[in-house]
């Protein structure tokens, strides 16, 4: 199934911090803080929302495209997605600025300090989703992933404007919407899926319900970690995670999500848990007893 992606292209260098940092922070100093912390451990991983989700969705034998703006070091990255096979097409080259780019140092207790520079990012609304889609270009689905703000707003619309189904991902650009954005994108979406927090924060602001969200999409999914989570689909409350699919039925769907969360876990990185379509069915029907496809 062909999938346009809209969301970040993004490079994650991650440190790690032999020490704690509440050891080096001191409460009755934070008006003057002035910290360095010695990283001899450090790796750099290709991420970005969009980036993540084309990987998986490669991984599980679909046709993602991705659509993004990247910078003048996007190179590597460019070439990475090729080999994968991923369409680029999409993906803007600005060369007057850098990638968007996470730095993230991690502490003995898993405690993360991140800084975040947007980059090309911020200019993502230069895309247009009616270009990507002339012809016989047409996706089956859109997903709208966190983005730069204006890229995000102006993405839904495009979808719904070219009738295509799309699914909107708050994440991370939480903070950067109001509750009359959140509603504009419920009432544009087909699918809304965010943590339970961002449900909160979401429902909060929008002063709706889940009901009353669920009654406004074809499915809205709430993640809850390791509890599992809640698909509010078809009238009925699903207790695991879900995305539509063709040809599987809910609670396949949301176990085969659950499969991909998992192994995506045990490996470190956002793009390091690739295994063949074979590898996933055989793991499947080893956690579930009976083969999904």
């Amino acid at each position: 199934m062909s999938s346009l992606i809209c969301g970040s292209v993004a490079y994650d260098t991650i440190m790690t911090f032999d020490g704690r940092f509440r050891e080096h922070i001191l409460p009755d100093q934070i008006h003057m803080l002035n910290v360095s912390f010695l990283v001899p451990g450090m790796r750099r991983e290709y991420g970005g929302c969009a980036g993540n989700i084309a990987y998986t969705l490669k991984m599980l034998g679909g046709d993602p495209v991705v659509m993004a703006t990247v910078g003048q070091d996007a190179g590597p990255y460019l070439q990475y997605l090729d080999n994968l096979g991923i369409a680029t097409d999409h993906i803007r080259k600005l060369d007057d600025t850098f990638t968007a780019q996470a730095m993230i140092t991690t502490d003995l207790d898993n405690n993360q300090i991140t800084a975040f520079h947007p980059g090309a990012m911020s200019q993502s609304r230069l895309n247009s989703v009616a270009e990507a889609v002339r012809g016989d270009k047409r996706p089956a689905l859109g997903i709208v992933a966190p983005d730069s703000r204006e890229g995000m707003l102006e993405h839904a619309r495009q979808f719904a404007e070219a009738g295509i189904p799309f699914i909107f991902d708050l994440g991370q650009a939480m903070p950067l919407f109001n509750g009359e954005d959140l509603r504009q994108f419920i009432e544009l979406a087909t699918y809304v899926t965010v943590n339970d927090y961002e449900a909160q924060v979401m429902l909060t602001r929008t002063a709706w319900t889940s009901a009353d969200v669920a009654a406004k999409v074809r499915a809205f999914i709430v993640t809850h970690g390791e509890r599992g989570a809640s698909v509010f689909a078809d009238g009925q409350q699903y207790a695991i995670p879900a995305v539509q699919a063709e040809r599987l039925d809910w609670e396949t769907t949301g176990r085969l999500a659950s499969l991909m969360g998992a192994l995506k876990i045990a490996q470190q990185g956002p793009q390091n848990h690739w295994i063949s379509r074979e590898e996933i069915a055989s793991r499947f029907e080893s956690a579930f007893g009976y083969r999904y496809a």
